[in-house]
């Protein structure tokens, strides 16, 4: 790394407060390579995600904004997994060598570094479109919460409500993959609306918490970046089993309904993807407990369905209504290669 790729990641991002000491971090920012300590019998879970702009966010998003966003989607990942954030490495792409920017930027990560103690050890920078890659290292003992391990029987829970990471692109003025098939209306949202949708994109929760306190008491888990009926499908494609969904249970936030109306609202939330909340599946004398935990992370767990045998519908899940009549869906998730 030459010394003015150190200054960028070391005096702007550091001096914000990103990097810090940790128990399980050895050697971070400064060498070669970061070097992490794990307890004996700790497994540690990796996982990256590549944020790029116009794609994963607004074009001259606030440059807070965007890693706040940038770090819980990662964050996410690991409260799915059980894990306990240890620390997280960062690659940054930049069209200009802009130091207030990147100041700004580093103050986006340190609030939720600091709140889940996981400092930044390492990364690179270098000129181009801006676009942001995090890997975020984390322990369980054991494997944690995987998505192959699904029983028969599992009730599917959420927490949080769903839909609002595409409802906040309309209030965006931006498109998503739901434009042609949903009627938008964000000329109805209100100004409190808008403030909601807008943290719910850029602030999503990781439910780090969720993710620790629940593991005895679950089957499967897996985060919802993809909307909710492509995550149960791989959920369902990895324990080889099928799970059918109740729309009229899904969780959605009356900014969703306002945007949408009630009928859309459910098929945007089941669709719509960015929403960063966990879905977990759990025997049904496990849920009333998993629900007490979720409130005690300032979360609720909403009951959406069920795990089941491979019933043949495509992706493994088929969706009903709160009568329990068979609904079609003509619909899909979110795929990056195929967003409109």
């Amino acid at each position: 790394m030459s010394r003015s790729e150190f200054d960028l990641i070391y005096n702007c991002l550091a001096a914000s407060g990103a990097v810090f000491d940790s128990d399980e971090v050895v050697c971070g920012i400064g060498d070669d390579a970061a070097q992490l300590r794990l307890a004996k019998d700790a497994v540690l879970n990796v996982s990256m995600d590549l944020l790029v702009e116009g794609v994963h966010f607004p074009v001259d998003s606030e440059p807070a904004a965007i890693a706040y966003r940038a770090l819980a989607v990662n964050l996410s990942d690991l409260a799915a997994m059980g894990a306990r954030p240890i620390a997280f490495t960062l690659g940054l792409s930049l069209p200009d060598n802009d130091e207030n920017w990147l100041r700004l930027f580093g103050e986006g990560l340190t609030d939720l570094a600091k709140r889940y103690a996981c400092p930044l050890i390492g990364g690179d920078v270098t000129r181009g479109p801006l676009s942001i890659a995090i890997q975020v290292h984390g322990s369980t003992t054991g494997p944690g919460l995987r998505r192959s391990t699904a029983q028969i029987g599992d009730q599917i829970l959420v927490s949080g409500s769903l839909g609002d990471g595409v409802a906040a692109l309309s209030s965006f003025a931006l498109p998503s993959h739901l434009d042609r098939q949903l009627r938008f209306n964000p000329e109805r949202l209100d100004d409190a609306d808008r403030d909601y949708l807008y943290d719910a994109f850029f602030k999503p929760e990781p439910r780090i918490g969720l993710g620790l306190n629940c593991a005895g008491l679950v089957n499967a888990a897996i985060d919802i970046s993809d909307g909710l009926l492509g995550d149960v499908g791989h959920i369902c494609k990895a324990s080889q089993l099928g799970a059918c969904i109740e729309l009229g249970s899904l969780p959605v936030s009356s900014a969703l309904d306002t945007l949408l109306g009630a009928d859309d609202a459910q098929l945007a939330a089941l669709l719509g993807g960015d929403d960063y909340e966990l879905c977990l599946t759990a025997p049904e004398q496990n849920v009333q407990e998993l629900q007490k935990i979720a409130e005690q992370h300032n979360t609720r767990l909403t009951r959406v369905g069920q795990i089941e045998a491979d019933n043949g519908a495509e992706g493994g899940v088929r969706c009903v209504t709160a009568s329990g009549e068979a609904v079609e869906m003509t619909l899909a998730a979110f795929e990056h290669f195929n967003r409109h």
